[in-house]
């Protein structure tokens, strides 16, 4: 499904850590909007029967149905873009701008 990166881990597990979500489980998501952009979420969440839930990197993951096959063997990591700017970003096959596109903390 999704490859979670180790340096994204070591962050979700500390965001975690920081946010009392400990015994949640991360929620991955993705749309396209109308002009195609591919645009991404996460954040924590509590399962629902229609998720699809594996672990990755030790992390829980969740996903809807519905973004499923967007994401399908998409890559999150964390990363340096410019000294000291580090974020979470999704390398996604399925993306058709191919390109590496950015997310918040999650939540």
């Amino acid at each position: 499904m999704i490859t979670i990166t180790e340096p994204a881990a070591e962050q979700i597990r500390k965001a975690a850590g920081q946010t009392g979500a400990n015994n949640l489980f991360l929620r991955l998501a993705a749309h396209v909007e109308d002009d195609g952009k591919f645009e991404y979420g996460m954040g924590f969440d509590e399962r629902k029967d229609t998720d699809s839930h594996w672990t990755s990197g030790g992390i829980h993951v969740l996903i809807a149905e519905t973004c499923k096959d967007l994401l399908e063997g998409a890559t999150l990591d964390y990363v340096e873009l410019n000294p000291g700017d580090f974020r979470f970003i999704f390398v996604n096959p399925n993306d058709p701008a191919h390109a590496t596109v950015s997310a918040s903390k999650p939540s």
